[in-house]
């Protein structure tokens, strides 16, 4: 099954992030959106929620609270925040595109496993809307380039409309940490690789008990050219369809032939 082309300006569109409802990474996809569309909701989680990845909160009520017209804070993660906004704010008339972000800093290769930047465009694909998960990459202690997303972002998503999709297809989009004129074009990017990287800083409370915080650090390996790393690190932006069925097909015919052996 295939989403058909869709023109931005009849698009519905909820926004939503994991950075949290004030972030300025969101009033920046709100200008994306608005760049669309007229047509725009935003349900975002009421406290930053980076790294929370496709939760869900089962185990405690959601509480939501009207900040204007068409905005909404949810004390959820993410994926929270799509459901909330698809099957209870807008269930009627629900969305027809899903944007998530601008997340403050990449979700590159690994990291979309941890991201709930990347949830949330997930969630939208599974209730079956086309989904955009977008992110800008910054160098700390710089200021963030979100006017590089808020230049491109509409063109970007311009074009992933005007095709064909797949409704298993979600599109990872990261912004390069250059100004909207040094961007070297839009490349169609596969998932790199990098490692984790990091490590546990273990410090003393008050009283003398210890705690423990992850010093999330990836590092990255070789630039492999067609990888999103490596668009990133050239100045282009990145746009990688990533695929909501994670069976490894290689592994799995092994594993076939393995277990009908006599």
């Amino acid at each position: 099954m295939l989403f058909s082309p869709l023109d931005p300006a009849t698009a519905r569109i909820l926004v939503t992030n994991d950075d949290g409802i004030n972030a300025p990474g969101l009033v920046s996809l709100f200008e994306i959106a608005r760049a669309l569309s007229k047509d725009v909701w935003v349900v975002a989680p009421e406290t930053n929620q980076s790294g929370a990845a496709h939760s869900l909160s089962l185990s405690k009520p959601l509480r939501a609270r009207e900040v204007s017209e068409r905005k909404w804070a949810v004390d959820g993660t993410p994926t929270d925040c799509v459901l909330f906004g698809v099957r209870h704010l807008m269930g009627e008339n629900p969305p027809t595109l899903v944007l998530s972000g601008v997340n403050r800093g990449t979700n590159l290769a690994d990291d979309v496993t941890y991201s709930g930047t990347i949830a949330a465009a997930m969630e939208g694909c599974l209730l079956g809307i086309r989904s955009i998960a977008m992110s800008q990459s910054y160098t700390h202690p710089e200021p963030v380039k979100w006017e590089t997303g808020e230049k491109h972002g509409p063109e970007v998503v311009r074009r992933v409309l005007a095709i064909e999709w797949s409704r298993e297809a979600l599109i990872n989009v990261n912004f390069p940490d250059v100004g909207p004129g040094d961007v070297e074009g839009m490349e169609i990017t596969r998932q790199g690789q990098r490692g984790f990287g990091g490590h546990i800083v273990e410090r003393l409370d008050p009283r003398g008990t210890p705690y423990y915080w992850i010093n999330y650090t990836p590092t990255e390996k070789d630039l492999v050219p067609g990888t999103d790393i490596e668009a990133i690190r050239r100045g282009a932006i990145s746009i990688n369809p990533l695929h909501l069925d994670l069976t490894h097909e290689t592994m799995r015919r092994r594993l076939r032939d393995a277990f009908t052996r006599k």
